[in-house]
């Protein structure tokens, strides 16, 4: 055999422990998924705009097929390079041809930006399984599971919604994930109920005393739901909490699921029919006169060429009004089944509508700050208006028996109203900041507001005093 000399020996030892001591190569990081990695990014920041209704650009990027063909600017996408992508560069770039544009807000974040780059890198390629003429904002709403609500929170919740309880003695809020009920007048937590909506937008009790509920994830998907919340759950530390997301006996029913939040709600006032309107421009009415798990979709209509902002039925349950982010507040005959009255008078966003008492007028109120009283029939021609407030009003709510009206601001004030002459009767302060949600109690003594700080309070109708006051964020001191 051969002889090695002692330096070779030695070296090759060396080698040798070196290689036991090095670390293994790492594996290749596995192949970007278009629907877990590419498409949230597109739902985030490009939906809005690029969808089967608006296609800006005549581009439509909700369906694969549509989103590789492109739009009036040519295919956006060169699988396999991507200098070639203006999918990528629009992304990137600094110039004022990003996308989104400036004006929409913050653009992709680079982590986000780098995994479309390397998705075009590999091919961009769908997933296998996955209809390249698949809706995918379905795709992805069938594979998302909504978060725990967190333990304590870190930021107070805007209050998009609140709503007394049947027996007067507690409010439902709207948290994140999650509604939260307290306890009055002393504020204390009592109840967490899971859900898949981020947001609350609108609570309404029924004759049974469950509780539907509008609401959703901006941009992303919306909901009516229909929850009991003496259901089942767990206790801990005098807090009870229920899954509003899989306990059938906690969420009853699901009436409604659609492409983005639904924002009203309104209750006939036999309580037999309910109905709802939001962000896809669609008002829909439901027979519940058996409850809401037999619940049946009697009408779907879009009346309103923006979001529908509120929906109020008539005395007789014949009409329907609604208010729009178009600048219009309509009328609808349930019984025709068609539009037939347009009140244009506010000439800005109408945020809410109700029914006077008689049936025989509609109060909205909007972004110009003004109460306006109409006829719902003929010309549809205003009436009467009331002083209004020093900035948008966002929420109304009327109690009946006492011919009472509760308007909510961005002033910071909630205040009271006769409903039939829209003569002021009461303002009620002290919440810090925008007023986007107010409540009457059952036996209409008391109302509630919520702000975009967290802040809720609770004042007596009669004088004005507040009887509670609490910061609705769970864990928070």
């Amino acid at each position: 055999m051969p002889r090695l000399c002692v330096a070779c020996a030695l070296a090759m030892v060396l080698i040798y422990l070196l290689g036991l001591s090095a670390p293994a190569a790492a594996a290749d990081p596995a192949p970007v998924s278009f629907i877990r990695d590419v498409a949230p990014v597109l739902q985030e920041q490009c939906f809005a705009c690029h969808n089967g209704r608006k296609k800006s650009g005549k581009y439509d990027m909700t369906r694969f097929n549509l989103l590789t063909a492109g739009g009036s600017s040519g295919e956006p996408i060169t699988a396999g390079n991507v200098a070639e992508s203006d999918f990528h560069g629009l992304m990137v770039t600094a110039d004022d041809r990003r996308m989104p544009p400036r004006d929409k807000g913050d653009g992709v974040p680079p982590a986000r930006a780098a995994l479309v780059a390397r998705w075009i890198r590999e091919g961009a390629k769908l997933d296998p399984g996955i209809d390249p003429g698949a809706d995918l904002v379905k795709e992805l709403r069938a594979r998302w599971s909504p978060p725990a609500p967190a333990a304590v929170y870190a930021h107070p919740p805007v209050v998009n919604a609140l709503a007394f309880t049947p027996d007067g003695q507690s409010l439902v809020v709207g948290g994140r994930h999650e509604l939260t009920v307290w306890s009055l007048p002393a504020g204390k937590l009592t109840r967490r109920v899971r859900t898949r909506a981020e947001r609350a937008y609108a609570l309404l009790f029924l004759k049974d005393g469950t509780l539907a509920v509008a609401g959703g994830r901006p941009g992303q998907e919306g909901d009516v739901c229909v929850y009991d919340l003496n259901g089942p759950g767990r206790t801990d530390a005098g807090v009870t909490y229920l899954d509003g997301v899989a306990d059938p006996k906690v969420k009853l029913a699901t009436l409604v699921t659609c492409d983005d939040a639904v924002l009203c709600l309104a209750l006939s006032p036999d309580r037999s029919r309910l109905a709802a309107g939001g962000c896809d421009r669609a008002v829909r009415v439901w027979d519940i006169s058996n409850g809401a798990k037999s619940a049946k979709l009697t009408h779907t209509a879009e009346t309103h060429t923006d979001w529908v902002l509120g929906v109020a039925f008539s005395a007789d349950a014949k009409l329907l009004a609604t208010a729009g982010r178009d600048k219009a507040a309509k009328v609808y005959d349930l019984a025709a089944n068609e539009s037939v009255l347009t009140f244009p008078a506010h000439n800005q966003p109408v945020h809410a509508v109700t029914f006077t008492p008689d049936g025989q007028g509609v109060i909205s109120v909007g972004a110009d700050k003004e109460l306006r009283g109409w006829s719902p029939t003929g010309e549809g021609k205003q009436t009467k208006a009331g002083p209004g407030h020093a900035d948008e009003v966002f929420r109304l709510a009327l109690h009946p028996a006492t011919n009472t009206l509760a308007t909510a601001s961005a002033d910071k004030t909630v205040r009271l109203w006769d409903a039939a002459k829209l003569q002021p009767k009461r303002t009620l302060a002290g919440l810090p900041d925008h007023v986007y949600a107010v409540a009457f109690s059952p036996d209409g003594t008391r109302v509630a507001g919520g702000a975009y700080t967290g802040d809720v309070r609770v004042w007596a109708a009669a004088d004005g005093k507040v009887v509670a006051a609490f910061v609705a964020a769970p864990g928070r001191k």
